[in-house]
């Protein structure tokens, strides 16, 4: 459980009608402010290319109200918000009117660094929570923000409470990634995270007809969340009151949401004769009860009390008008139209639109019916464009307002539109109340602790045979041994692979991550192998099988540095062919100042009986295309320890880069990697190592150079070996990061400020010859060797679907065996 911050310790919010109007009156800026910056970012500011510059101002209109009931209503100082991305504005608007961001900036969005197209928590110069603009991803981070939170309280203490919200639009919900999360076992758990659809059930090309609400909420009702329901505001509520007034609401209940959307377009007369005539059935539905709430099978707003208010309880959504069923035709008819008769035209407007998303009251009814014990989700039905000329036009998501139309809205909402930046009435109760939400929201810095020195080389020889896969689990198992500071900040992730994977040594030493203690029911039985206690002081976090939650909570624990001052060092495992599954999200956290070790086992070919579908091919490359990371695919065991070690002093800093290590599940005798003995020369091997590359055997002859990484070094060094025997001299280079070395020779051509030296410590031109390149995988991957000296090469890999059979076979078939690179190596002399 995570309890809000103590209501007799918070300062006030805003309760009655007066201070109502103050939040209209803010509402009413926040709207022209975002509104403007579009305008101003296409139609003001010089476009010499002509390029679209882009905005939306119907999508953030649409949350307008959500947001200004939540900054300056609700939130607390504790709480985090991710917010939808085409919402951007309205975030700046609101931290603009907070004091945290300068009135030259909001002519700046979507300029070169200027305010991003959406929210970014490295980019924009005022803040943001969670950094979005991949649909699905920034919806779920604030639940892996929410576990994020939970661990280092736990663990260091500091992180406080607070709710982790959610922003997001409707159609959002048809990202994957969103029911991932929302099904994963330990979310259930986490009752600090609230869901905020913006319900407007439009998407980019049209008003959706079959996004049914009911459905939805059924959905998260059955995952365990809470399901709020806000659909009518006030003004609806009113007229439903009156006499005839439900004959009025299962009309508009009937309709599809097209169908109601319709009547957004409509002048007076034309809205009475489509709310009076003839409409048929829908299998959509729109707005339904003020508040309600559901758990799939009863009504109330946490599903097991009446609605809020006493207003009519449902589980989100009539079903009248389906089945052919038509309503306001002959008696329905008449009620509407006597009750409608009694109703002028400037009411009946306001009516049809006041739906509960944009009624600040029945927002504020919503946040306070939320139940801290479970995640909630709160579907408030809105109008996207709400407020604009454009508003309900199945075309408005990126459209904009004409000069005349945004003239016509700075009257509407008190601006001037000569001076469009200019600030509240100074003195007046909106300037005031910004004031002091401003100091209820401030946040006091946090000073980042320091993770601790990383021993580099823990000073031992692996000998005998073993997997890298198998390295990494020892390697964690001696770092709580040689640096238990150190170790404590680490934490593994995975998704039901951690026995498959060899974490289970680690795990048994460290123990599961809960936020009880539970019993372990098999901490008895003799024959259990890995001991699953699951304990607060656990370091290990085990998810479902979904490698976006993998990613998505490894972004969050790297980020928790810079939110709590709280350096983790997380590294995520799992299966290397499902690490393209992850990627995009894993990126995004990156880019968000994640800061985190993917871990992709067992990889390649060399995993020859599980054939084509678990055999990785495209992979290496990522470690050279993926920005704020650097890749790794060790061949020995002492690589690995090197490399990961690296790693982990790079993370839960200001300048923290990610990585990604490759790594096999190939046993390999460790003897081949030829570590020296001498201080110095083990020193500069792991320097080298550490760099990208270095040189595993010299020929006092070299006639050619053989470049390999990972798991078919072996097959390498029994190819020089081979090749020595013809007479034929060969280098041996053990490739452990190939993204190092392609920066370096962008280095070398002035192209980034990445060091050089490897190039001339490993590929010195002295003893530049042609050059075969082995990986296991896409031979590309290291190609560009070849160029350092401009030498010619061959490049040896794998470019189709794999094979099962034993690894002499599935080699000899992508061309990784040692015949064929001494084969590659004699074309090569010839």
């Amino acid at each position: 459980m995570n309890p809000k911050a103590d209501p007799a310790t918070s300062p006030a919010l805003p309760s009655g009608p007066d201070d109502l109007d103050v939040l209209r009156e803010i509402e009413q800026r926040v709207l022209w402010l975002s509104t403007a910056m579009i305008d101003h970012a296409n139609r003001v500011r010089p476009n010499p290319t002509g390029l679209k510059v882009g905005g939306h101002q119907a999508s953030s209109a649409s949350i307008v109200s959500i947001m200004t009931s939540l900054w300056f209503g609700t939130l607390t100082a504790d709480d985090r918000v991710s917010v939808k991305p085409h919402a951007s504005p309205v975030l700046h608007a609101i931290n603009h009117l907070l004091g945290e961001l300068d009135e030259s900036y909001l002519t700046t969005l979507r300029e070169f660094g200027g305010l991003q197209s959406y929210p970014s928590r490295t980019k924009d110069p005022d803040p943001a929570d969670y950094s979005t603009g991949s649909v699905g991803i920034g919806a779920t981070a604030p639940i892996w923000g929410a576990l994020a939170r939970r661990y280092v309280e736990a663990h260091f203490g500091g992180a406080g409470a607070g709710r982790q919200y959610s922003l997001l639009g409707d159609a959002e919900l048809d990202e994957g990634a969103c029911w991932e999360a929302i099904l994963d076992p330990q979310v259930a758990e986490l009752g600090e995270v609230v869901w905020i659809v913006d319900f407007n059930r439009q998407s980019l090309d049209r008003v959706v007809p079959n996004m049914g609400g009911t459905r939805l909420q059924g959905m998260f009702a059955a995952a365990g969340w809470q399901v709020l329901t806000v659909k009518y505001g006030r003004l609806l509520e009113d007229l439903f009151a009156r006499r005839g007034g439900e004959v009025l609401r299962a009309r508009i209940d009937g309709m599809s949401n097209p169908e109601y959307q319709r009547l957004l377009r409509c002048g007076p007369e034309e809205l009475r004769a489509r709310l009076i005539g003839t409409g048929t059935g829908t299998d959509g539905h729109t707005p339904g009860s003020h508040i309600s709430g559901t758990d799939g099978h009863t009504s109330g707003t946490d599903g097991r009390t009446p609605g809020t208010g006493g207003r009519t309880s449902g589980t989100g959504g009539h079903t009248s008008g389906t089945g052919g069923h038509t309503s306001g035709t002959g008696g329905d008819a008449e009620t509407i139209a006597g009750l409608l008769a009694d109703v002028d035209d400037a009411t009946l407007h306001a009516a049809i639109r006041n739906l509960g998303g944009h009624d600040l009251s029945a927002l504020k009814q919503a946040y306070e019916a939320i139940d801290d014990t479970r995640p909630t989700v709160i579907f408030a039905y809105t109008v996207k464009g709400y407020g604009l000329a454009t508003e309900g036009h199945p075309q408005n998501h990126s459209s904009l307002l004409t000069a005349d139309q945004l003239r016509a809205l700075a009257v509407q909402v008190g601006a001037d539109p000569e001076r469009p930046w200019a600030p509240l009435a100074e003195g007046g109760r909106a300037a005031r109340h910004c004031a002091d939400t401003a100091s209820r929201l401030r946040r006091t810095p946090r000073q980042v602790q320091e993770a601790g020195d990383v021993p580099a080389d823990f000073g031992r020889t692996p000998h005998g045979t073993a997997t890298t896969q198998a390295a990494l689990g020892r390697t964690l198992f001696d770092l709580t041994r040689q640096a238990p500071g150190v170790g404590a900040r680490v934490v593994t992730v995975s998704p039901d692979v951690s026995s498959s994977t060899n974490l289970g040594g680690w795990l048994n030493k460290v123990g599961v991550f809960a936020t009880s203690e539970r019993r372990n029911w098999f901490d008895d039985d003799a024959e259990t192998i890995l001991h699953w206690r699951e304990r607060p002081t656990g370091q290990h976090i085990e998810l479902g099988i979904a490698e976006t939650n993998l990613v998505g909570l490894l972004g969050e624990l790297g980020a928790t540095w810079s939110r709590w001052g709280q350096p983790l060092l997380p590294i995520g495992v799992l299966y290397d062919p499902f690490v393209e599954r992850a990627l995009e999200p894993w990126s995004f956290g990156i880019y968000a100042g994640g800061q985190s070790i993917l871990v992709g086992t067992p990889s390649g070919v060399s995993l020859g009986p599980e054939g084509g579908a678990h055999q990785s091919i495209k992979t290496p490359s990522i470690g050279i295309e993926q920005p704020g990371c650097t890749g790794y695919e060790p061949a020995f065991a002492i690589d690995l320890e090197w490399c990961l070690l690296a790693a982990l002093a790079r993370l839960g800093r200001p300048d923290g880069r990610s990585a990604y290590l490759r790594l096999s599940t190939r046993p390999v005798d460790q003897s081949l990697a030829n570590v020296p003995a001498d201080p110095a020369a083990r020193e500069l091997r792991r320097r080298q190592a550490v760099a990208g590359a270095y040189a595993i055997r010299r020929h006092e002859r070299p006639a050619v150079t053989i470049a390999a990484m990972g798991a078919v070094m072996t097959e390498a060094l029994a190819a020089a070996d081979r090749l020595g025997g013809l007479g034929i001299g060969a280098d041996v280079i053990c490739l452990t990061s190939p993204g190092l070395l392609f920066e370096a020779m962008r280095g070398r051509g002035g192209h980034g400020d990445a060091p050089t030296w490897i190039l001339d410590s490993v590929f010195p031109s002295q003893r530049a010859t042609p050059i075969v390149t082995v990986v296991d995988g896409h031979p590309h991957t290291l190609a560009f060797l070849a160029g350092i000296h401009q030498v010619p090469g061959t490049h040896l890999g794998v470019t189709t679907f794999g094979q099962s059979g034993s690894l002499d076979d599935v080699y000899r078939y992508h061309g990784l065996d040692t015949d064929s690179i001494v084969a590659a190596g004699l074309d090569l002399v010839d």
